[in-house]
């Protein structure tokens, strides 16, 4: 910014003819299965096979009856549940109803840019699904659709969660929970067995015909498959280990949404907070920062006397100012009122950058007269 020079305060202007002018178009996603696959939803199916083959191919047959027979119940009724409340939430579409009406997915909708469109959803309209729509609707930027009581979009899920598959998404993690505890519970019993009784880990018939208790059997009954003592606690150690991460994630998302559910909040409200106390506590070190002046020229140094002026205080020489210079307090006046402009603009495109929500008409107007007074004082200051 230029202190010294009033033609360099207009404002350039945007590039693009119209301030509705849409950029190239996009597909909208339908649901999870929709293509591109994200690489956190293969990885999370790959981790499903790998704990489901290894809990009923090598664990839960080693165990003694009637423990066997419990765990093959308990794991199967859970990795079950589990199984079919994912395949739900990542079936099911989450679109609004009015989106769902027009059931043409086929036709690409136009991106979203926000140097040309400030809000997607203005007056509980979509300009680009071209719907009316709801006030807990929420345009996902990635599913390219307007989301019915929108939470947040999984990337582990490659779709979003709504107000149609949250009870299906809760569902998939209480069961992914039990399903890895309850391995996890198997795996350490057969550590403990080991080596305390292995005889009561080689209850199955075709530990018979096997004279060594290093060798053991994998895949009981259909497909026994040898392997040494050593083979099995690795694969029991680098089992624990990935259930023990799992748990870990699964347990805080699960904590997480039920703080939510407690507040009656989404994930979507939360992180919108989140960043506008940011935002706040932001503005408020700027005013701080803006509002420490010096109150006597005789305890200051020389080389700068603002806090606000580094520009200044990095200038030439014949560009200083004492304190008790009217043109320097102004000056400093001006510059403290740009950093605060500077974040109030910041702030505002912070909070609508997660994603492309309704905007409020009050909020709207009141930024709109914030702004409208900040550029009204640099003005007068200049």
């Amino acid at each position: 910014m230029n202190c010294f020079n009033r033609r360099f305060r207009r404002t350039a202007p945007a590039h693009g003819s119209s301030k509705s002018e849409l950029v190239p178009s996009k597909t909208p996603r339908i649901n999870g299965w929709s293509w591109p696959l994200q690489a956190l939803q293969v990885v999370g199916w790959l981790v499903l096979i790998y704990l489901t083959v290894v809990t009923f191919g090598i664990f839960i047959p080693l165990l003694p009856r009637p423990w066997n027979a419990v765990s093959y119940a308990i794991s199967g009724i859970s990795f079950l549940f589990h199984f079919f409340t994912n395949i739900a939430t990542v079936t099911i579409d989450p679109a609004d109803v009015s989106v769902r009406a027009k059931n043409n997915y086929s036709t690409p909708l136009p991106l979203f840019d926000r140097a040309k469109q400030k809000h997607v959803i203005q007056n509980l309209h979509c300009y680009l699904c071209d719907v009316k729509v709801g006030p807990k609707v929420k345009h996902c930027g990635v599913c390219n659709k307007c989301v019915e009581g929108f939470d947040h979009h999984c990337k582990w899920l490659n779709t979003c969660v709504g107000q149609r598959n949250y009870r299906f998404f809760l569902g998939a993690l209480v069961s992914a929970i039990l399903s890895v505890f309850m391995l996890i519970v198997v795996i350490l019993f057969i550590f403990v067995q080991h080596y305390l009784d292995p005889h009561i880990l080689r209850s199955a018939p075709q530990f018979d015909t096997m004279l060594a208790n290093t060798t053991w059997l994998l895949f009981l009954p259909l497909a026994p498959v040898k392997t040494s003592s050593a083979g099995l606690l690795t694969l029991a150690f680098i089992t624990v280990l990935l259930c023990t991460i799992c748990l870990m994630l699964l347990s805080h998302l699960l904590g997480f949404h039920l703080y939510l559910f407690y507040k009656g909040i989404s994930t979507y409200d939360y992180v919108k907070r989140s960043r506008q106390k940011e935002a706040r506590k932001r503005d408020s070190e700027a005013k701080n920062s803006c509002s420490s002046k010096p109150h006597s020229s005789a305890q200051t140094s020389p080389e700068g006397s603002h806090h606000c002026e580094p520009t200044l205080s990095q200038s030439p020489s014949f560009f200083r100012f004492t304190n008790t210079s009217p043109l320097s307090s102004r000056l400093s006046d001006s510059i403290c009122t740009e950093v605060t402009l500077e974040n109030f603009k910041k702030s505002a495109e912070k909070e609508n950058s997660f994603n492309y929500g309704t905007e409020n008409p009050m909020q709207s107007e009141t930024s709109k007269h914030l702004t409208s007074n900040i550029l009204a004082y640099m003005n007068y200051i200049y």
